[in-house]
């Protein structure tokens, strides 16, 4: 899939016609959209536009955005992203398009009208297919409506295209749906929205040795992204990926209250029939089910018996 990376304000110059060279002639058939996670209804989505494609002889593309919209918009806005911008990509590759174009979505093209925009798109991308998301709107004052695209695109060559809507088991799937899962703690209900386990990409730190004195050491661990959203506190089943080994574990959200301090959050995860240092790592933790809440326990004796029970249990979900 070819990639064009964070086209810039000038890429984004309407009175230039010319494309990017590495792009061919061939007319493009594409969707917009921040594409937060690629679950079931970006997928959907993504799998009319290789319909539209194919049924037109034309290329299959995503047009994305490297910064969420919204942090644009309002500086102080702090995003809680499901992936980041390279597992985005890479999830957008697994979806058989010819190409994805990454936009930094700076104030300028905030302030571009919808057809503003669909010009950048058919001059700088050749894009002539746009398939837009049944409840999608762009443009800077997002007062246009589907029928506005579609006058826009018979003035600029761009056939508009609605798509339909994923069908789903009573909640629509969406970026928000999955993030209040996470929030919840309800990783099962976020990977069905996204078709797959939520995963986490994070380093393994120096901790402070605690897990070992109970039977239980624990790899410390400082996620890759601060703008990752960390699912709710609790005691989770997982698999721990690194290099070409994968392990279950069980994974600790949460400032280990029994050991009475005011500590920041940390994520503990105890990985089963591992015995090696781990130390500088970077490790993929794949968020299986939620074992339980984080609690306050009487001693580490109490501790320890219970996270003998939460051992059996993430061993048994796991199936190891």
């Amino acid at each position: 899939m070819l990639i064009v990376d964070a086209l810039t304000d000038a890429d984004f110059c309407t009175s230039c016609a010319e494309k990017p060279a590495s792009l061919s002639e061939k007319p493009v058939a594409a969707a917009i959209g921040f594409f937060d996670g690629v679950h079931l209804g970006h997928r959907h989505l993504l799998e009319q536009v290789r319909r539209e494609a194919a049924c037109r002889g034309f290329s299959a593309a995503a047009i994305t955005f490297a910064q969420h919209p919204r942090s644009t918009l309002c500086t102080d806005y702090k995003p809680r992203l499901i992936s980041s911008l390279p597992e985005k990509i890479s999830h957008l590759q697994a979806e058989g398009l010819a190409a994805c174009f990454v936009l930094n979505f700076t104030p300028f093209v905030a302030s571009l009208s919808a057809r503003q925009f669909m010009e950048v798109l058919r001059k700088r991308m050749n894009v002539r297919c746009l398939v837009i998301g049944y409840d999608h709107r762009f443009g800077c004052h997002r007062s246009e409506t589907f029928p506005d695209y579609v006058a826009f695109g018979r003035e600029l060559g761009i056939d508009v295209v609605r798509a339909t809507e994923l069908p789903a088991d009573g909640e629509s799937v969406s970026s928000s749906a999955i993030r209040r899962a996470l929030e919840s703690g309800d990783v099962k209900r976020a990977s069905f929205c996204l078709g797959r386990n939520y995963t986490l990409e994070a380093v393994v730190v120096p901790g402070r040795k605690i897990g070992r004195t109970i039977g239980f050491p624990t790899a410390n661990l400082q996620p890759c992204d601060s703008l990752r959203l960390i699912p709710a506190r609790g005691v989770y089943a997982v698999h721990v990926r690194w290099e070409n080994m994968c392990h279950g574990a069980m994974l600790n959200i949460g400032c280990r209250p029994t050991i009475g301090e005011a500590l920041a959050q940390t994520l503990e995860a105890h990985i089963f029939d591992f015995n090696g240092d781990l130390y500088g790592s970077h490790i993929t933790l794949e968020f299986v089910e939620r074992l339980r809440d984080e609690c306050t326990f009487a001693s580490l004796d109490s501790l320890r018996q219970q996270l003998v029970a939460d051992a059996a249990c993430a061993k048994n979900i796991l199936r190891i």
